[in-house]
């Protein structure tokens, strides 16, 4: 695709009140691109339709994303709304800002990222499958980020779709507050439309590409049940307002206003989530969508102020959207552009920045200059002059920003709120073809991992070799193929490798010292510490050690302490049992002693970490492994051949039996160890005749059985 540039002089065209935030997330294949691609059509952004499955969606702008028919990256885009039924003109138009994200989980750090920034989420929903298990993923974290939904439950058209059984699986996996606005007229190939329950009018989508929304009368065969489900939304909606509720109950009518005025306040405070349904590749139902995510969803400024704290104490501070706080970003993507080189997403919360701007990033404590600043359209975009609260823009210029880094005015510093994001599960060996290959592939690799934070970079000191970690064999997969493509680079792969860790088991105590004497000056260091087990986030991986000073009476001098803690650290990243990585340690540093002379911060650091390579000896070391969530959707006849697979891989089925909609498929749950699902889908095609599909996620960790612990320590050489 042909990149272009507009200039343009950027005032506050659009009142922030009409701005909207908002992403689109779902589980793998449940239809978010194409969702997307008929509201860029329809609001006027893109004048063809392009479609995931020939490859021409415009949102899916890299070569992969076109070739696998799956998202791989967010993509930012602008466009312009005007609400059904309203006069177009410019003060009736919204600005909504979306965010394209992937359902494959192996990009989880896409859409964590992209929901931390956003005001409103679009949850698509399959017809057929309903939930299924990344849509509990993303709802989850839409929670943790308390984003106000609405959903859609599309591909409405298919055969096996269901809009009851979609709504029952939402009630029963998400949440019981899902309130239908609409009702499918016909299912399956007989899908002609829906009818908008607080109208009370059938809406049909007419013309090439459904651009033209009627009303209708409601069908006759349809009216009684529209009615019934009318009475139930309406009923949910005034029990939210007191006084709507007393009117309600007085047989007085509510009208139409009062009615979206007090779902929009229920929306916004999480109460209730309004369900919309259509088929987005049929064109029917995607107006309405976007009609509601003008009504229902906030405008940057009936959000929570975004908190943050001073940059050197704990004080919090809030910043309100407004063009008149100190300006305030959070930056939460970095792209690699062809075109202009690195490309920074940054997310407004407060203030206004121009063009050729200083900011100060609060994290890094470093200055940067903004030179340029682009509106983006997928992989086209448009220079603006100046930016205010509310904008998602890209901005080039910052040399030292990674994802997660606040830039602010250097006036009136705050450290936004972090993202947090998972460790990464498998690892690969990379090896370069040549010497041109190793210098190409040192800065294709340092790129890729600046852009995502769950892509890890490590040098084994052993063998000498480059290995690359992430959340799955697709993620290295594309990483491997983007080093090719994008970077020139030619390089031999590994096998995927199981990134293991190691724990202790109970309590232990011991010693550490260090004496060296070489004419002159020695070295001494002499620790005391107790170490324990200790719970850890297996998600995020950062409480892997809590180091406690309980040293009294000056034993060990102050100066010396942070040194047994790096110790302590450098013994963990190298592991005491089989060389990976520890977790979970509680060590307390109680006593020891120094010299006067001779000691020194090296020799308490090696002191440190003798003494705690010893105490983990004593302290039943053990290996852990990572759990996969894993949800496989097959045809009925194979479900014995498939569970009693999955239990020859260790696996731990925990659900048999659900069916998908009204098809003959059924669902399996489990819990496999990651080491045993390399190549599974190689055989699970062989085991459905091509039929089965599969989606995991990582869970939790762990511990190994002990006889194949040994087998793994043996491998290592240990």
């Amino acid at each position: 695709m042909g990149v272009f540039f507009i200039l343009k002089t950027m005032k506050r065209e659009y009142p922030l009140e009409k701005y909207r935030n908002i992403g689109i997330i779902a589980h793998i294949d449940a239809g978010k691109t194409t969702v997307t691609e008929r509201v860029l059509f329809y609001t006027g952004i893109s004048h063809k339709i392009g479609e995931t499955h020939d490859g021409q969606s415009i949102m899916d702008w890299m070569d992969q994303e076109k070739e696998r028919g799956i998202t791989i990256t967010s993509a930012a885009t602008t466009c312009f709304w005007t609400p059904l039924g309203m006069e177009k003109k410019k003060e009736n138009q919204f600005r909504i800002n979306i965010i394209d994200t992937p359902g494959h989980i192996d990009f989880t750090a896409e859409v964590q990222r992209s929901l931390r920034v956003l005001d409103g989420a679009v949850v698509v929903f399959d017809g057929v499958s309903g939930v299924e298990s990344q849509s509990e993923t993303v709802w989850r974290q839409a929670d943790k980020f308390q984003v106000p939904r609405i959903c859609f439950i599309n591909k409405m058209d298919r055969t096996g779709a269901s809009f009851e059984d979609a709504i029952k699986s939402i009630e029963e996996r998400l949440t019981p507050n899902i309130l239908p606005l609409q009702i499918p007229v016909g299912e399956e190939e007989n899908f002609k439309g829906v009818i908008d329950l607080l109208k009370m009018k059938m809406l049909v989508f007419e013309g090439e590409h459904g651009e033209k929304v009627e009303e209708k009368e409601i069908p006759e065969e349809m009216k009684e049940k529209a009615q019934e489900w009318r009475s139930k939304t309406i009923e949910r909606i005034v029990t939210e307002e007191e006084s709507l509720f007393e009117k309600y109950m007085e047989g007085e009518e509510v009208t139409l206003e009062e009615l979206k005025k007090a779902l929009r306040k229920a929306v916004l405070s999480y109460n209730l989530i309004p369900l919309f349904c259509g088929t987005a590749l049929k064109n029917k139902g995607v107006q309405p969508l976007l009609d509601a995510v003008c009504y229902y969803f906030p405008s940057p400024t009936e959000t929570l102020p975004v908190r943050g704290r001073k940059v050197d104490s704990e004080e919090v501070i809030d910043r309100k959207s407004s063009d008149e706080e100190p300006f305030a970003a959070l930056a939460f993507k970095l792209a690699t552009d062809p075109y202009v080189g690195s490309l920074m997403f940054v997310r407004v919360y407060s203030g206004t920045l121009e063009k050729g701007s200083y900011v100060l990033n609060a994290t890094s404590g470093k200055k940067e200059r903004i030179s340029r600043i682009l509106r983006m359209h997928a992989a086209d975009r448009e220079e603006v002059e100046k930016i205010y609260a509310g904008d998602i823009v890209a901005v080039v210029g910052p040399k030292e920003t990674s994802t997660g880094d606040t830039l602010c005015d250097p006036s009136s510093p705050i450290i936004l709120e972090e993202i947090t994001f998972p460790e990464p599960v498998v690892s690969i060996r990379v090896e370069p073809q040549s010497r041109e290959d190793q210098e190409k592939m040192g800065t294709a690799l340092r790129r890729l991992s600046e852009e995502d934070p769950t892509f890890k970079v490590k040098g084994d000191i052993e063998t000498g070799e480059t290995i690359i970690a992430g959340m799955g064999e697709l993620h290295l997969d594309i990483i491997v193929n983007r080093m090719k493509r994008e970077f020139g680079v030619s390089a031999q792969v590994g096998k995927p490798q199981v990134a293991y860790k190691e724990a202790i088991k109970k309590e232990a105590d011991a010693e550490g010292e260090y004496v060296k004497q070489t004419g002159g000056r020695g070295q001494y260091g002499h620790v005391k510490m107790k170490i324990e087990p200790m719970e850890f986030d297996s998600q995020e991986d950062s409480k892997r050690l809590e180091f406690i000073d309980e040293i009294t009476g000056g034993v060990i001098p102050q100066e010396y302490i942070p040194a047994v803690e790096k110790g302590i650290e450098e013994a963990m990243d190298e592991g005491i049992y089989a060389g990976f990585p520890m977790v979970g340690v509680r060590a307390r540093l109680y006593d020891g002693s120094y010299h006067e002379v001779d000691s020194s911060k090296m020799a308490f650091k090696i002191a440190g970490s003798m003494a705690f390579k010893e105490a983990c000896k004593k302290a039943s070391p053990v290996i852990l492994e990572p759990f996969m969530s894993v949800e496989i959707v097959i045809p009925s006849q194979f479900l014995g051949d498939v569970v009693g697979d999955l239990s020859s891989r260790r696996g731990e089925v925990q659900q048999t039996g659900e069916t998908v909609g009204k098809t003959s498929m059924k669902v399996v749950r489990a819990n496999v160890p990651l080491s045993e699902m390399f190549g599974y889908v190689t055989t699970l095609r062989s085991m459905t005749e091509g039929r089965g599909t599969f989606t995991m996620e990582f869970k939790e960790y762990k511990e190994v059985p002990v006889n194949i612990a040994a087998e793994i320590k043996a491998s290592r050489g240990r």
